[in-house]
């Protein structure tokens, strides 16, 4: 008995030490989570989507999902090296609105004299646990180390696809400020980040970058959390209006009449980015399939639109390559305009789209 006690206190304080390291972030507390408590958009102890959105679909359980997880098909991962295009990111074209992607929903943009990076993953995995959701070969080829001087890095949400530990410390002093969803700022405070540089935003609340640039927050259909406590910071879509350009920074979000209402509001936009990827009939609301990319689309009254969220990592158990074969396809059907750059390629907003079919390889 008193061996059976030592190992289940042996136990529990080596699960105390892991889950207590820092990767995992913190809850809002204080001041921070006393503005939580006073969103409109926290209700029963949690932050909440507009429309309901089950985790799973009608019948589907987390051990459904699991077990899934358990057989999962060879080709959710390239057998091949993901192509990449070096792009001198210190040295664009100052003349010229560009985007940068890295793979996932990792972006740079510089337009109208800002820069601005977008959910950063550089550190080669999207989990806590190094053998997990591993980069694919050759797509991890950006790094810090290549960045600019960034003006602005955006956060959509917390989640390690989206908000990577270990890039954000190597980041530390290469940045201006970081806008992000309310409650996020919890876990860059426990990282080093001073609440002096970050601005965290409501739904539909927005801040101005310097003159000509806004930032919004909108509503996505999602969720959020790092560890086994779900929903207390928010997900969020943002709308990016600068003095020449509006864009439609979208996060992950499962379809819904978000998309319809943004685009009444705000639209038309030059160019809007939405995830494409990862998605399951298990869990149909929180991550859109294809084809309702193309909708979501057409709903923003996008003049043109770019799939991310895909690419990069394995999260779901679709084929790497099935999401861009699906939404090009629909995207065609529908007389939707698309771009498809590699990862570095440069998109020149407004002028060169890139839309080369390079990813038909297993």
């Amino acid at each position: 008995m008193q061996a059976f006690v030592i190992i289940v206190v042996i136990l529990g304080l080596g699960s105390w030490f892991y889950l207590g390291q820092p990767i995992y972030g913190k809850l809002p507390e204080g001041k921070r989570l006393a503005r939580v408590q006073a969103s409109p958009n926290y209700k029963g102890g949690k932050f909440v989507n507009q429309e309901h959105t089950p985790d799973f679909a009608e019948g589907v359980g987390m051990l459904d999902a699991a077990k899934s997880f358990l057989h999962k098909p060879d080709n959710t991962e390239p057998k091949g090296k993901v192509p990449s295009v070096r792009t001198d990111l210190k040295n664009l074209d100052p003349n010229q609105p560009q985007l940068i992607w890295f793979g996932h929903s990792s972006y740079l943009l510089k337009v109208d004299g800002l820069t601005m990076l977008v959910d950063p993953v550089f550190s080669g995995n999207a989990s806590p646990i190094k053998m997990f959701a591993k980069a694919f070969d050759g797509s991890n080829v950006y790094g810090v180390n290549e960045m600019p001087f960034v003006d602005v890095l955006l956060l959509t949400h917390d989640h390690y696809d989206h908000l990577d530990y270990k890039t954000i410390l190597a980041l530390k002093g290469k940045f201006g400020k970081i806008v992000t969803s309310l409650g996020v700022g919890a876990h860059l405070n426990h990282w080093g980040i001073p609440d002096e540089q970050i601005v965290e935003l409501d739904w539909t609340q927005n801040t101005i970058l310097k003159e000509g640039f806004v930032i919004t927050a909108m509503p996505a259909r999602h969720f959020s959390g790092r560890l086994f406590t779900r929903a207390q910071s928010l997900w969020s879509s943002f709308v990016y209006q600068t003095p020449h350009h509006k864009l439609y920074l979208g996060a992950d979000s499962g379809y819904g009449k978000h998309f319809k209402e943004i685009g009444e509001q705000f639209g038309p936009f030059d160019l809007a980015l939405l995830e494409c990827g990862q998605y399951n009939d298990m869990w149909p609301y929180i991550h859109m399939k294809p084809e309702e990319v193309v909708t979501a689309a057409k709903d923003l009254k996008s003049k043109v639109f770019m799939p991310v969220h895909w690419g990069k990592f394995s999260l779901a158990m679709h084929p790497w390559n099935e999401p861009i074969q699906r939404v090009s396809a629909a995207a065609k059907e529908n007389g939707m305009p698309i771009t498809t750059p590699l990862i570095g390629e440069p998109v020149v907003i407004g002028g060169h789209y890139p839309d080369s079919i390079w990813w038909n390889f297993e």
